[in-house]
């Protein structure tokens, strides 16, 4: 995929755009300029969902220095931490302006933070559903410690993030993961090996092993005698059978699928797959077109934003049933759509 030299990595598909930025330079203390200091937090703001990349290892520190027995923990709690101060920081720098403005103007709380916050790519429903489960009086009235816990409950509504345990391999990671999903059980969090999932890509472009990805199915030149695979040396051969050993069928997966099925997940988002034949389904490029959408969206709208404005017949499902517009899409329920063109009798 390209890189965007302002932005990350960006994909590619048939319709649309994704972006993967990739935050590197994050220390502690970056909201006071340590580091790269508040640049890489600004990246921060065009996010939808953060994947949090943990050494569970403990072999890299904070400052991403190689050592040994270092607690990842803390990493999760400082990163966190850097956020809310960033923003924190933000906000009362102006609070006293900020509330005159909203006295005068006679405005709504949710309006007033929208305004403040509106740079960090929030909308007005966000912003409502971070502040609704806080008993607050008016916005004018807040103390210091009422102004930092709305922050923080911004914090988690706008910047969901998934806990990517990398290194699952390693033979310190079990006791770390198990200290992280204890302190972070409300957090989602997805075991993975990247470094397992690059080796095994790379044989697969290469032509030595056929690979399906996000599973644990791997497979050689002795597995598959009839093929076009090319035959590995012992080396690498060893290779193969370690990640088979220690990562594949240990865990099922390298687990780098699954954390983006987590991102997507915590963003209520459901993969539909838009066909031209409802009644098969075989084929190389079967599945090949794919819209995210948010949970709760209706067959209707999910209709015009693949289709347009193309006047339809009819819309169906799975087995060529016949669905109705406001039908409602979800996971593994009316996520597979043939749009019939034409007037509706």
């Amino acid at each position: 995929m390209p890189r965007d030299p302002l932005i990350g990595i960006v994909g590619k598909p048939s319709s649309g755009k994704s972006t993967t930025f990739v935050v590197a330079g994050l220390v502690p203390g970056a909201h006071e300029g340590r580091g790269l200091g508040n640049k890489f937090l600004d990246d921060l703001r065009h996010a939808d969902a953060l994947i949090h990349v943990v050494d569970v290892s403990g072999t890299t520190d904070a400052e991403g220095k190689a050592t040994r027995g270092y607690d990842p923990l803390n990493d999760i709690e400082w990163l966190q931490d850097e956020i809310f101060r960033w923003i924190e920081g933000n906000l009362k720098e102006r609070w006293g302006s900020i509330k005159r403005r909203h006295t005068a103007t006679k405005s709504s709380t949710v309006d007033t933070l929208q305004g403040q916050f509106s740079g960090y790519g929030s909308t007005a429903d966000l912003v409502a559903r971070a502040i609704s489960k806080l008993e607050l009086p008016p916005l004018e009235q807040w103390t210091d410690e009422q102004l930092s816990m709305v922050v923080r409950a911004f914090t988690k509504e706008k910047f969901p993030t998934v806990l990517a345990l990398n290194k699952m391999d390693h033979p310190d990671a079990d006791k770390n993961v198990s200290k992280i999903l204890k302190k972070h059980a409300d957090t989602k969090a997805v075991l993975t090996s990247a470094i397992s999932e690059v080796f095994i890509r790379k044989l697969a472009k290469q032509g030595y092993v056929q690979y399906e990805e996000g599973t644990e199915f791997l497979d050689t030149k002795e597995d598959l005698p009839d093929s076009n695979l090319k035959d590995l040396d012992d080396k690498l051969r060893q290779r193969v059978e370690d990640v088979r050993d220690l990562v594949l069928y240990r865990f099922g997966s390298t687990g780098v699928v699954q954390v983006l099925q987590a991102a997507a997940d915590v963003l209520e988002l459901v993969p539909v797959y838009p066909v031209k034949n409802i009644h098969n389904f075989g084929g190389a490029q079967v599945f090949r077109d794919c819209v995210l959408l948010r949970r709760g969206t209706t067959v209707g709208q999910a209709a015009r934003k693949i289709m347009g404005d193309i006047p339809l017949a009819a819309i169906e499902g799975a087995g060529g049933v016949k669905i109705a517009e406001d039908d409602i899409i979800d996971v593994k329920k009316n996520d597979i759509l043939c749009f019939k063109p034409g007037a509706r009798n």
